[in-house]
């Protein structure tokens, strides 16, 4: 279920969902250059957070030389300290991302619903919301799993924030969606709550079936 576009035209550009999109780009250019290091750095490591002095271990795939050949082993090393206050993390994790898909599966999602939601609150209260539904979803992430030596990262929580937001906002909107029907692509007009609601199911059950 891949939404297209909806039918809400924004009155003014939306000058900070472009640069929410703007800042997730550009970080991640510069984390694939060291995608270990930055992840590292600027992720949101729970246990870095609950116990900033700990030393904390991780295992990490490495190659080595054997009589056989070169072998992959999986090492463990101490992560480095970090140059920042780990607190800063909950929100630098927002802009950093796993994987190109992930990237743009976020953003996009971003571009459809966000300029609605920015065009309605302001620039100054949709920046403020932004942070603080990405804020949230990292506190909460900390919450249930503080011993986690694992970085979090991800745009996700702002998102969901957003498109909640839009899902209040905008009851009667509709949305144009691409829908895989036996592998035949095909588009549907859906109304924006119940699409946001099935796409709010699906990332719940995600959530439980990777904390299980």
């Amino acid at each position: 279920m891949f939404p297209l576009h909806d039918d809400i035209q924004s009155q003014k550009p939306p000058l900070i969902n472009f640069a929410m999109i703007g800042l997730c780009v550009v970080a991640f250019l510069i984390q694939m250059k060291d995608p270990k290091g930055f992840v590292d750095e600027f992720g949101m490591i729970p246990l870095r957070i609950s116990q900033p002095t700990a030393e904390i271990i991780v295992e990490r795939p490495d190659i080595v030389d054997t009589p056989s050949g070169p072998r992959q082993v999986m090492v463990q090393e101490p992560l480095p300290q970090p140059r920042f206050a780990p607190v800063t993390t909950l929100l630098s994790c927002i802009f950093l991302h796993g994987s190109l898909m992930h990237l743009l599966g976020n953003m996009w999602f971003l571009y459809v619903f966000g300029d609605n939601v920015e065009d309605r609150l302001g620039s100054f209260l949709y920046l403020l919301f932004y942070l603080c539904s990405g804020l949230a979803a990292s506190l909460t992430h900390y919450a249930f799993q503080p011993e986690s030596p694992i970085p979090t990262i991800g745009a996700s929580g702002a998102v969901a924030g957003v498109m909640g937001a839009y899902m209040w906002l905008y009851p009667h909107a509709r949305v144009l969606t691409l829908i895989p029907i036996f592998f035949i692509l095909q588009t549907f007009i859906i109304p924006a709550p119940v699409f946001l609601g099935i796409w709010f199911v699906i990332q719940l059950a995600q959530g439980s079936f990777s904390m299980g």
